[in-house]
């Protein structure tokens, strides 16, 4: 159940449609703390929610037969209530004192952990993970000011799977989605930046089937063809053009013809294509390989890549000319690791998309639950994915448990909000952690890291020396 509207009036319930259902501009609300109700351990099918602490002085946390929000301006207080039953009708409350927030159980019977550790109370530090029952609940102090359609209390729109593949409970993300639905429409190239597994096809199909072109969507890995073929399947080729060119090819780019051509791991695209790809963008007409004859093209262009271009360019790896082209804007999808609010949404998705496989009783242990949102997710939601899926078999029916999650999740480290190195913020803390576990991961290899993250060796070895971090710590 979804209780959106129950708890607001009238005139607020316009405001907390999804942007592309209500068509306001992003106003901006208030930033400040958040609390995300993020995890249900018993239906992880049930949607996560986001609540802003901005101008409340406390929060209440219990049982209900219903999912609610429940707000007291005039107390500055808001009550929130849980259908688990794991959770106590009193709970737990988060108290402000100052411009910390504190959380303390209320004699319940499980007991409140943070961070997986039982406290009758306790300071709540940045990116820390509350339990009540088997509710999982994710501590933001410092979280991005609100967009128009959210409120002060979010609850995502049960919408469709292709919709729910896009919901974010992140403000961050939010805006940049909000400028992706403006841009839709628009001839504008667009460059999606963001690592392996963030979802960048997902976000150029929704783009493509907003932008109303009548012709087809076609997705080209530049990194998957070979050099020799690279122009004979993005230009075509005539009957005889080459040995082997026994008929006439039209192309991908023909192929996408008044409709949207995506170009996938551009920074793959080695320079003579690059070049030929240029020259396809300014005429806006292919030649055939083996053609005297140009063929007129009409496509929409949207590209994206997890290597840093301008880093290339520099380099002389890619050509400036060409990335201009590309990039009328640039939209960056970020790491699961900068949105963990988002896992339980993500979760949420893939339950529903997955029911033959996964079924309709998936539950996990609390345990199992809290690894998810601490675990740095390198190979992003393609991992989580994978993870879930996993996990699932391991279980027999059963609630996924520690023990039927991989090894790389088992081994994370200890949680960092609660072992901040001196004079670190959560953030470079959090930063810092990352690139501990990748040289874990890589055995102290540089270069490797640095091919992970998609930086410079220069830029990692910047970060070595401010985190003083030796690479040698980690080989064998």
């Amino acid at each position: 159940m979804l209780p959106a509207e129950m708890n607001r009036r009238p005139d607020e319930i316009e405001e907390t449609l999804p942007r592309e259902a209500s068509g306001l501009p992003a106003a901006v609300g208030p930033g400040g703390p958040v609390l995300f109700v993020a995890f249900f351990c018993d239906s992880p099918r049930e949607l996560p929610s986001r609540h802003s602490l901005s101008r409340l002085e406390s929060v209440s946390i219990g049982r209900g037969r219903d999912r609610t929000a429940q707000r007291d301006a005039a107390r500055g207080s808001l009550e929130l209530t849980l259908p688990d039953a794991w959770t106590s009708s009193r709970h737990a409350g988060l108290v402000r004192s100052g411009s910390a927030w504190h959380v303390e159980d209320r004699g319940s019977r499980n007991g409140v952990r943070v961070n997986g550790q039982l406290v009758g109370s306790a300071r709540l530090n940045d990116g820390d993970l509350i339990e009540v029952g088997h509710t999982l609940l994710y501590f933001r102090q410092d979280g991005a000011p609100l967009l128009g359609h959210e409120g002060l209390d979010y609850f995502p729109l049960d919408a469709g799977e292709e919709r729910a593949g896009l919901l974010t409970l992140s403000s961050e993300l939010s805006r940049e989605m909000a400028k992706a639905w403006d841009l839709a429409s628009s001839e504008l190239p667009l460059l999606i930046q963001g690592e392996s597994g963030t979802g960048k096809e997902v976000l150029a199909r929704a783009l493509a089937e907003r932008s109303h072109r009548r012709g087809l969507f076609v997705g080209v890995n530049c990194g998957a063809i070979p050099p020799s073929l690279v122009e004979s399947e993005l230009f075509g080729h005539v009957k005889g053009a080459f040995t082997g060119a026994d008929a006439n090819h039209e192309g991908l780019i023909r192929s996408a013809n008044r409709g949207t051509l995506f170009l996938d791991e551009i920074g793959d695209l080695e320079l003579g294509a690059q070049a030929a790809l240029l020259r396809v963008l300014q005429e806006r007409e292919v030649r055939p390989v083996g053609s005297a004859r140009a063929v007129p093209v009409d496509v929409r262009l949207l590209s994206a890549t997890h290597r840093d271009l301008d880093a290339l360019v520099e380099k002389g790896a890619f050509r400036a000319d060409l990335l201009s082209r590309l990039a009328g804007f640039r939209l960056r999808l970020p790491p699961l690791r900068e949105r963990r609010e988002d896992i339980g949404l993500i979760v949420s998705r893939l339950v529903r998309a997955r029911s033959s496989e996964l079924g309709s009783d998936l539950r996990f242990e609390p345990d199992a639950a809290r690894r998810l949102f601490r675990y740095h997710w390198p190979l992003n939601i393609r991992e989580l994915e994978n993870c879930l899926r996993a996990a699932n078999v391991l279980a027999r029916g059963g609630a996924i448990a520690d023990e039927h999650l991989s090894e790389q999740l088992r081994r994370q480290a200890p949680e960092p909000s609660r072992r901040l190195a001196v004079g670190l913020t959560a953030p470079q803390q959090a930063q810092r952690d990352e690139l501990i576990a990748l040289f874990r991961e890589h055995r102290g290899n540089v270069s490797a890291v640095a091919r992970h993250l998609g930086k410079a060796r220069t830029q990692v070895q910047r970060w070595l020396r401010r985190y003083q971090l030796d690479p040698r710590d980690y080989q064998e």
